[in-house]
Parts: structure tokens; C-alpha cells; sequence
């Protein structure tokens, strides 16, 4: 037993070794910069020292689809034979479903800071295959489009793109009508039916919650998504997104959590967000003006906040102006220190019984220690 064991480790090396040799004769045979994948002098097996791509320095730059180029003609890529007329890129069409997803960076993987360039800012037309990860423009142009169309396509031919010189026209890629996606109408709510799921039949969605008040983008629960989303043509077709009925929620709520199912999964449809209802925090009074971000730092995470005035506001006794409160105090309160009526720092609840007999009449709201203010 232990020598088939041994025979079979050693041919395992032996395969190896010689997968290495290879690889190595080949990079041998072609006439390769290494520093466009080495940083190094001399890189090694055990020390590669492997370039980052570019597309890892992105800047992320993002424009409107009304304010971009609609068409777009390919036409710098020649050989000895034409077999194809110019390309019609139809721009502001593929802009407009973009913004449902990954936006410009969908295509414009790699932009200095400041702007978007175009493809052949990278990538050369001349097909000297100098550099193995840096393809050159005509395969560039086929990889983007190819590796989207061909995931919902159900077939992918040359002339869904490329009209024939000659007797042959594509009806799609000849036309000279400026295509635009038809608008998509962001639903205010969506209600989910789980079915007989016992912590509740439906999962309520308030879309507008999450972009008007938590300031989502899009993106943030669209990514990598495509058109196959939406149009595919393939059958049996099952979205990537919907294998995992979790996964545009988890990057901000803990769906591993059992004590955080009731938040969404009910047995009737919920109502839009509430600071009071949802949280027991009212800000109708003094904090409606207030964007989320302003008590929520960190991005996403709404949560866990201490609800004492004191963990946002560095107030003491002599700058605070108590008519913000709504109550302007009486002389006969105004030079009372703060923990007189406001025991353990608790201003939810203030007291008057360390001071006043109970049947002087200030209990709060009954009989207050000033007047109420607009």
C-alpha cells in the first residue's frame, strides 16, 4: 500500500515539474517585457513578485446617461480583409442599464484620476501580443462585450453586432435610430411572499427608505448584475442573485442571525420606516432636519447609538441654551444645575421631588418649571 502511495506522489511531482517546464519554454519563446508582470529584476517560483493589475487602482467616476455620447462608432481596428462594415455602438442605451448596476466602471474598468478613457488608452491596436495581461484593443472590444452578451444571448453570433460588407445587413447593427432603454420605475415597496416560512409569510422591502433615508446607491444591492438580469433568452434561466434569497442584504444586515429574522420576515406587510416606531428614539422634535449620517457614522450601520443628549453633544451648564428643549426656564429655575431635575443624567424623565414637596404641584408634565416655546 505505501508504495502506490509513493508512486503516486512521485508522479504528481514529476507532472508538475514538467507543467513548469513548459510554461517556462513558452515564456522563453515570446519576446515579453517582464516588468509588465514582474516587479521585480529577477523573479523567481517562490517569489513571482507579480504586478497589480491596473483595474485594481480604479477611480471611480460616474456621469448621467443624458449627459454622454448616445452613439458611438467602432471603426479603428483594420485588416487585410474588411469582412465588416463600422461598428454603431448604441452608448447612452448601455450607460442607462448600467446605472442599475456597477454604473461606468462596467465597462471603464481602469480611468486616471479625473476622468474616463477610452479603451485604446490602454489598449493598442497593433496585435504584437507584447504582454500577456494586457490584451490588445480588437480583443479588449470582443472580451467586454462577448463576456456580457454571451450570458444572456441565447445565441451569440458576429452579426448581432457586425453588419457584413456586401449583400448581408444586419438589421440591428446597420440601424442609425438612437436607441434608449425604456425608463425603469422604482417601486416605493416590495412585498415578498416566503411562503409557509414560520417566523412570517412576507418580507416587506421599502425601496425608498433605502435610497431616500439609509443613502444606498443602486449598486450597492445590484452588483454584478446585467442585462441577463432582466432579459435573457437563455432557458431554464435561474438569476444568480435569487440562488441566495440573503445576499443583496447581508453586506448590511446580519442574516446569520436568528434574533434578526422578525425585522423583516412578518406575517402582514410593515409600514415605511419610523425613527419613533422603529427605534423608540423620537427626532420629530429636534433632530428631523438631520440626515441619517449625522448620528450614524459609519457607513451602513445604523444601529446601537446611545440615546443620552451627552454621547453627541458636548454641552455644559453654562453653554446650554435650554429653549431648545421647547421650555424656556423660570427665574426661579434658570440657575439650577442640570442633575437637579435630571438625576443620573436622565432627560428622558426629569424629576422635581428632590426640591419641591409633591404638593407644590411640579410634576412634570402637569405643572413645568417655565413655559412651553415654539
Amino acid at each position: 500500500m505505501k508504495k502506490v502511495i509513493y508512486l503516486i506522489l512521485l508522479a504528481f511531482l514529476v507532472s508538475n515539474s514538467f507543467a513548469q517546464s513548459n510554461l517556462s519554454k513558452l515564456h522563453s519563446k515570446k519576446d515579453l517585457d517582464c516588468t509588465n508582470c514582474h516587479e521585480c529584476e529577477t523573479p523567481t517560483k517562490t517569489n513571482p513578485c507579480l504586478a497589480q493589475c491596473p483595474r485594481e487602482n480604479i477611480k471611480a467616476i460616474t456621469y448621467l446617461a443624458n449627459d454622454i455620447p448616445s452613439v458611438f462608432k467602432i471603426n479603428n481596428i483594420h485588416g487585410e480583409k474588411d469582412l465588416y462594415e463600422t461598428v454603431k455602438f448604441l452608448h447612452k442605451e448601455h450607460a442607462e442599464m448600467s446605472q442599475m448596476g456597477d454604473g461606468c466602471t462596467t465597462c471603464h474598468h481602469y480611468n486616471p484620476p479625473g476622468k474616463i478613457v477610452k479603451c485604446s488608452f490602454c489598449h493598442e491596436a497593433d496585435r504584437a501580443e507584447v504582454s500577456v495581461n494586457m490584451p490588445d484593443l480588437k480583443s479588449a472590444y470582443h472580451r467586454q462585450c462577448m463576456d456580457c452578451h454571451a450570458g444572456w444571448e441565447e445565441e451569440s453570433k458576429c452579426e448581432n453586432c457586425h453588419a457584413l460588407k456586401g449583400e448581408y445587413k444586419s438589421s440591428v447593427a446597420t440601424t442609425d435610430i438612437i436607441k434608449t432603454h425604456e425608463p425603469v420605475i422604482r417601486p416605493a415597496t416590495k412585498v415578498y411572499d416566503t411562503g409557509e416560512y414560520k417566523k412570517g409569510k412576507v418580507a416587506t422591502f421599502h425601496h425608498n427608505d433605502h435610497i431616500n433615508l439609509f443613502g444606498q446607491n443602486c449598486v450597492d444591492c445590484h452588483q454584478d448584475e446585467s442585462c441577463q438580469s432582466c432579459h435573457n433568452q437563455k432557458p431554464n434561466f435561474i438569476k444568480a442573485i435569487d440562488s441566495d434569497n440573503h445576499s443583496r442584504c447581508e453586506s448590511c444586515h446580519d442574516t446569520n442571525s436568528k434574533k434578526q429574522c422578525v425585522k423583516c420576515h412578518t406575517n402582514s406587510e410593515t409600514k415605511p420606516f419610523n425613527h419613533f416606531r422603529n427605534t423608540g428614539f423620537d427626532i420629530t422634535k429636534y433632530h428631523s432636519k438631520n440626515k441619517c449620517q449625522s448620528c450614524h457614522k459609519k457607513e451602513g450601520k445604523y444601529s446601537g447609538l446611545n440615546a443620552q443628549c451627552q454621547s453627541c453633544h458636548n454641552w455644559d451648564e453654562d453653554s446650554f441654551d435650554h429653549t431648545i428643549t421647547g421650555l424656556q426656564l423660570s427665574e426661579d429655575h434658570f440657575d439650577n444645575d442640570c442633575s437637579d431635575c435630571h438625576g443620573d443624567n436622565n432627560y428622558s424623565n426629569p424629576t422635581c421631588l428632590d426640591c419641591h414637596e409633591e404638593g407644590e404641584g411640579y410634576i412634570v408634565p402637569k405643572k413645568l418649571p417655565g413655559k412651553r416655546i415654539k
